[in-house]
């Protein structure tokens, strides 16, 4: 309905997304690993994860077009912030492997909010003899809601830098962030495999950064975008598999 450019636009937009989800998906397995959640009650932390991300970005979209639309020179502060984000991403020694245990707001939740020792099923909140309690389902649903808040501060700025429209922004990312929970369980332990993906990430980081800083001075046509980011994400997987070591089958699978 609105020609082969918007349509060029929203995919550029879903790929960036799609592709930058990898990173939230080896956070999940982080968090499920910290909280001991059971596999099988693993898809409806993240059917909700993903109803309040949906809810989240909504609004970052709504307000980030609204001060593009007033300061347009916010659009370089995006630039700027990518730029370094994924340099930063390029130069860090090591990694760092965060512990969701220690998350702030599961601190606070366990001194100011009653918590079971056990799970209960697919319950967040059940009712005990001293009253309502959450359950560590439900402290393991609040990490997930605060890692992807942080990752939409990444990946929102990278998505205006290829559309503005916030229609295309928003729907670029819902259909992204809907095929989260397929993403989670077909890569989440084929992690270690991908050893170059976060530099291919950072790269396409840097790029979407540079795009909007150089916007006002030249204009990157949508397609070379979309070869550009499509080329670096498949140049990170391919190399990445190739330097992999073949995968054990699993007993019993």
């Amino acid at each position: 309905m609105r020609g082969g450019e918007t349509a060029i636009e929203y995919f550029t937009g879903y790929v960036i997304e799609y592709s930058l989800s990898v990173d939230n998906v080896f956070v999940f397995s982080l968090i499920f690993a910290a909280f001991a959640v059971p596999r099988e009650l693993q898809h409806r932390v993240l059917f909700w994860g993903v109803v309040g991300a949906l809810v989240m970005r909504l609004l970052m979209i709504v307000a980030g077009a609204a001060l593009i639309e007033q300061y347009h020179w916010v659009l370089y502060l995006f630039g700027a912030f990518l730029v370094f984000t994924g340099i930063r991403m390029l130069v860090a020694s090591g990694e760092h492997k965060p512990h969701p245990e220690n998350n702030v707001l599961v601190r606070f939740a366990r001194r100011h909010v009653r918590v079971t020792e056990d799970f209960h099923g697919q319950a967040f909140v059940v009712r005990t003899a001293a009253g309502l309690a959450a359950t560590p389902l439900f402290l393991a649903l609040l990490v997930v809601e605060f890692s992807d808040l942080v990752f939409a501060v990444d990946s929102i700025p990278a998505i205006f830098a290829v559309t503005t429209d916030p229609f295309v922004v928003f729907t670029s990312n819902a259909f992204a962030i809907l095929g989260l929970r397929s993403l989670y369980f077909l890569l989440a332990e084929a992690a270690a495999r991908f050893r170059y993906l976060k530099v291919g990430l950072a790269l396409i980081l840097v790029f979407v950064g540079g795009k909007l800083l150089l916007a006002d001075i030249y204009k990157i046509p949508p397609l070379i975008s979309l070869a550009v980011v499509v080329s670096i994400l498949g140049l990170a997987v391919g190399a990445s598999l190739h330097r992999s070591p073949s995968v054990a089958p699993r007993s019993g699978a």
